[in-house]
């Protein structure tokens, strides 16, 4: 009886203590990948839009939290890869603490996880790309390929997911 009333209290106010989504948080081009996204992320980690990262992309250090061949198709300009798989501390160390840093995978989870990891490092101003990459294509801005020319292919992990990369705003891989 004990443990039903546990499992009754996790879950009456377990429930109403899941995180919500920002009320102010970015707006996106297609509202079903933000219906996609309120459901998925936990928001533990503050949100930067694709429209203020690319005003103000010269004063964060951009990371690419994906793996190394999604990096390699397309990724931000300026980006570094850091990966998910495999993070590893060291590939920070060089960041000042306090610095602006946003995180971006394919949709953001993947980064959401990498943000939590960096937070605890330290890092004091880390933010998770709001949308992540499909979202940096499908508001119209540019990628770079491995060699550093722009590119329209985007990596969107697989076909499933490549639904949320909007018609004619990128050349879906996976």
């Amino acid at each position: 009886m004990k443990n039903f009333l546990y499992q009754l209290l996790f879950f009456l106010f377990g429930f109403t203590a899941c995180a919500q989504p920002p009320a102010n948080r970015p707006a996106l081009e297609n509202p079903e990948f933000d219906k996609k996204l309120s459901r998925m992320l936990s928001f533990s980690v503050p949100l930067t839009g694709v429209n203020d990262l690319a005003k103000y992309k010269d004063d964060y250090y951009i990371l690419d939290a994906r793996e190394a061949d999604e990096y390699r198709v397309s990724h931000i300009p300026g980006a570094r890869f850091i990966g998910y798989d495999n993070f590893a501390e060291k590939s920070v160390e060089d960041i000042p603490r306090d610095a602006a840093v946003v995180v971006y995978c394919s949709v953001g989870y993947r980064s959401e996880k990498i943000g939590e990891k960096l937070r605890k490092q330290g890092f004091t101003n880390v933010s998770n790309l709001y949308g992540s990459i499909f979202e940096w294509v499908n508001a119209g801005y540019e990628l770079e390929n491995e060699d550093g020319s722009p590119t329209k292919r985007v990596h969107t992990y697989n076909k499933k997911w490549s639904q949320w990369v909007i018609e004619g705003r990128g050349e879906k891989i996976y």
